[in-house]
């Protein structure tokens, strides 16, 4: 009878770590590196390939390229 007493006792202290241990993995965890800012998409008016405005080469007409060769041959 002892036994059965000590069985019911350490199920009862695995089922509330193992409840602890959910809420814990459950909490939203801070990320380490802040997420940063969505980009603007612009297409190459060449290729048509889409790449971030910032990495985008701008011709005199005001269209956006991927590369130099791509602003030199002119839109398609």
């Amino acid at each position: 009878m002892k036994y059965l007493v000590v069985v019911v006792v350490v199920l009862v202290v695995v089922w509330l770590l193992r409840g602890q241990r959910r809420k814990e993995a459950s909490a939203p965890r801070s990320s380490a590196r802040p997420r940063e800012a969505p980009q603007q998409m612009v297409d190459c008016a060449h290729c048509g390939v889409h790449l971030p405005a910032a990495d985008a080469v701008r011709g005199e007409d005001g269209r956006h390229y991927c590369t130099a060769a791509h602003r030199l041959a002119g839109p398609r």
